[in-house]
């Protein structure tokens, strides 16, 4: 089974990890890149570096972020040079980052980085940016636009959000890899991730849209509410600021016209998701452990397959 999985944040990177055990090789990640930066001398890409920690069982699940047992020397060096402190990079993710830049200073495409560092690190899936050109989100609060990690870190995501925006989106293109693995896909499914921040930007990514909607594959949707509520992150405050609700019908709306089913968690309070022509399928979404993971990837691909059918 081909399965395509667009993934950012710790939900959608969480299901991927369960996609790969059931479909192996076979699976694609299209990672949102609009939480990218540019620090510490290095290009930090976040989201797809989360999703091949989770590929490759190297997460640290207690923080959702970075690498297990990892230390920060390297970091806490940089600091007592002065280097700033507010964006913390570990050892080995830092490795990875400086690997990154080294292959993107020697002319390398962000497809071929990203999907190379995936592999070095052991994972069966291939990860795919969501293109190769800079898109960065950024937040409009009182005080100005703000930086996604600015706003999310230094900010602590406190301030309330005036506007979103996908700076360089519109100069993005969807590249070759993407559209093919897209067109050989069996299904499509777009993880439990936030539908602002990071399905957003893939998104907004001129023609993804088109041609995740014009795949062959069925696209089904995971809400990332759990029992209506958000199991991480501040995926209620951005779908509030672009007038969505947070809930199971809101992600419903986000999506219509792009995906044919969405699976809302069996506790979710809401009583009624679907909106015309969009297919719902209830069950426990909550990925605890390997297992869990697995059983949501097992149960959300079987829904699709009754809308491919």
């Amino acid at each position: 089974m081909n399965v395509v999985a667009l993934a950012g944040g710790t939900g959608g990177a969480k299901l991927a990890a369960g996609i790969q055990a059931v479909a192996g090789a076979g699976l694609t990640v299209i990672a949102n890149t609009g939480d990218d930066i540019e620090t510490l001398g290095v290009h930090v890409s976040p989201d797809p570096d989360l999703c091949t920690y989770w590929l490759t069982d190297q997460i640290d699940e207690e923080r959702g972020w970075g690498i297990r047992d990892d230390a920060f020397n390297v970091f806490e060096r940089l600091v007592e040079l002065g280097a700033p402190e507010w964006f913390g990079l570990s050892d080995r993710d830092l490795a990875t980052c400086l690997e990154r830049r080294r292959r993107l200073d020697a002319g390398e495409r962000l497809t071929a980085v990203t999907s190379g560092l995936a592999r070095s690190l052991g994972a069966e899936a291939t990860v795919l940016p969501m293109c190769d050109e800079p898109v960065r989100t950024r937040v409009r609060t009182d005080a100005g636009w703000r930086d996604f990690q600015e706003y999310l870190i230094q900010d602590h995501a406190e301030p309330a959000i005036e506007e979103v925006e996908f700076a360089g989106a519109a100069e993005a293109e969807v590249t070759a890899e993407v559209r093919d693995a897209l067109a050989a896909a069996d299904v499509i499914v777009v993880g439990p991730s936030n539908p602002v921040i990071s399905i957003g930007p893939i998104l907004a990514v001129p023609g993804l849209s088109e041609a995740i909607a014009g795949a062959p594959a069925p696209v089904v949707a995971v809400s990332p509410f759990v029992a209506g509520e958000v199991v991480k992150g501040p995926t209620d405050k951005f779908m509030r600021a672009v007038g969505r609700e947070p809930t199971a019908a809101g992600v419903a709306a986000a999506y219509a016209g792009v995906v044919d089913g969405l699976v809302v968690d069996a506790a979710d309070p809401d009583p009624d998701p679907a909106v015309e022509g969009l297919a719902t399928a209830r069950f426990d979404t909550l990925m605890e452990g390997a297992a869990g993971r697995r059983r949501v990837a097992e149960e959300t691909l079987a829904f699709a397959a009754t809308l491919r059918n």
